[in-house]
């Protein structure tokens, strides 16, 4: 078997032998495109950003820590592949060069692939697609103003890649059913999905993974079903595709999202792998777990439900036997007072040293019921019962949240680290409470909203 895709419109064949060699290296090493940079090869500067185009659309995706595998039935193109053969420029490339966007052009490259992906989707929400490339030394202003000029122009016919027709991978399973029956027989084995954290596991913890399935090509736990009052969610949908369905039903939710990595990282990562890391500083978890979502494991045939906040256990070890799989996620679509709050240094894509959900109901002022889950402040995604517990029953008032803030030194003892320290992290999630108090009297609370 093999691995087949478009690079620059030629088609590549490669064979499965060695499935954890990224693109990035690929592309440098083995093609002599050195256009794509290699920057912090974690996905985090944007310096590798390609253009990936599939049945879904082009997406900008890091490169650094993208596997071969995962482009089978896709087209690539590099920064190489921007401009026509007879070396017209792609829109973007020549607006950079009007608007002076580049100065040392270590980060151009990065920037033309996602700006061109932006070109191509009709995309004006530049700040959001560029969040996640960094530039040191042009300043993004002019970037901007490239983007914007180049809105206007036509998308090249030369970029208007088709992926191509492939058979299945042996590394990749088409289906959920094949996927848990290859899970029951290689119950040891490495699921990847969007590659955003294992990538890293092989880029910079430099292990050697064997017994592979790459879980891209699994349409059916892609796919996000209304079910009247609720949405399960499965587990292979992207969080680039989860944002404009949580923007609809839980707006509070969809803005931490928005925050959530960057754009090259939304368009990979998926929600089952946020869950199934069980990383305590994950940031859907505790929006799931305010919810009061179900989450739902397979091994094999067999399926079960859970509630979501009983899958983390303790740090590392999550309520998934070997071979069980996240196969989807649960949750209610009506939840008005749901509230997400991500306390983290830079304001886009950065890692939460606190991230604190709140979804509390209050009937004629009497608080009916409460769930306050956090992450950052155990070695698991938590909720705060002993905050709840102080909540529930009482009147809506600010002493009522104080009573209860200050119950929340019951409820964890939360770590210093190179994010946060431990005071900082009880102090910034008791003041959470009253910020969400204060949200739901109506106050301003986000630093985007409160003006001079």
């Amino acid at each position: 078997m093999s691995i087949k895709f478009l690079l620059n419109g030629e088609t590549v064949e490669l064979p499965e032998d060695n499935p954890t060699v990224t693109l990035l290296d690929w592309l440098r090493e083995t093609r002599g495109l050195t256009g794509t940079k290699e920057g912090c090869n974690e996905g985090d500067c944007g310096a590798c950003s390609v253009m990936v185009t599939d049945a879904g659309g082009a997406k900008a995706l890091n490169a650094c820590i993208l596997f071969l595998p995962q482009l089978h039935g896709k087209a690539v193109r590099t920064v190489e592949g921007m401009s026509a053969h007879d070396g017209a420029l792609h829109p973007v490339q020549a607006a950079m060069v009007e608007h002076h966007g580049s100065q040392c052009g270590f980060c151009t490259p990065g920037f033309i692939n996602s700006m061109a992906v932006a070109h191509r989707e009709g995309r004006s929400d530049f700040d959001d697609v560029l969040a996640g490339n960094l530039c040191r030394c042009t300043g993004y202003a002019p970037i901007i103003r490239a983007a914007q000029a180049a809105a206007e122009q036509a998308v090249p016919t030369w970029v208007k890649d088709v992926a191509p027709k492939v058979t299945a991978s042996v590394l990749s399973p088409e289906t959920g059913d094949a996927l848990a029956a290859w899970y029951a027989a290689n119950p040891e084995g490495t699921l990847i999905a969007g590659a955003t954290d294992v990538g890293l596991w092989v880029t910079k913890q430099l292990r050697a993974l064997e017994n592979i399935a790459f879980l891209h090509r699994c349409t059916d736990l892609q796919q996000i079903e209304d079910q009247g009052g609720a949405l399960r969610i499965g587990a292979g949908v992207t969080m680039a595709r989860l944002h404009p369905v949580l923007k609809e039903h839980h707006p509070s939710y969809a803005e931490m999202v928005r925050r959530y990595g960057s754009e090259q990282v939304r368009q990979a990562a998926t929600i089952g792998g946020n869950i199934a890391n069980g990383s305590p500083i994950g940031d859907n978890p505790p929006a799931l777990i305010a919810l009061g979502a179900t989450l739902h494991l397979r091994k094999g045939d067999t399926r079960r439900d859970i509630a979501i906040e009983d899958f983390f256990i303790a740090y590392g070890k999550q309520d998934r036997a070997a071979g069980e799989f996240v196969e989807a996620v649960t949750i209610p679509k009506n939840a008005p007072d749901l509230r997400c709050y991500k306390i983290s240094k830079r304001f886009d894509q950065d890692i939460s040293a606190v991230c604190g959900c709140f979804n509390i109901q209050v009937t004629d002022q009497r608080i009916v019921s409460a769930r306050i889950a956090f992450g950052g402040m155990a070695g698991t995604p938590m909720r705060a019962a002993n905050a709840e517990a102080a909540l529930v029953g009482q009147t809506w008032t600010q002493e009522t949240i104080l009573a209860a803030s200050q119950a929340m030194t019951d409820d964890f003892t939360p770590l210093s680290d190179m994010r946060a320290s431990a005071e900082y992290r009880m102090i910034a999630a008791q003041n959470l409470l009253h910020r969400y108090f204060a949200d739901l009297t109506g106050e301003l609370t986000s630093v985007l909203e409160v003006q001079p």
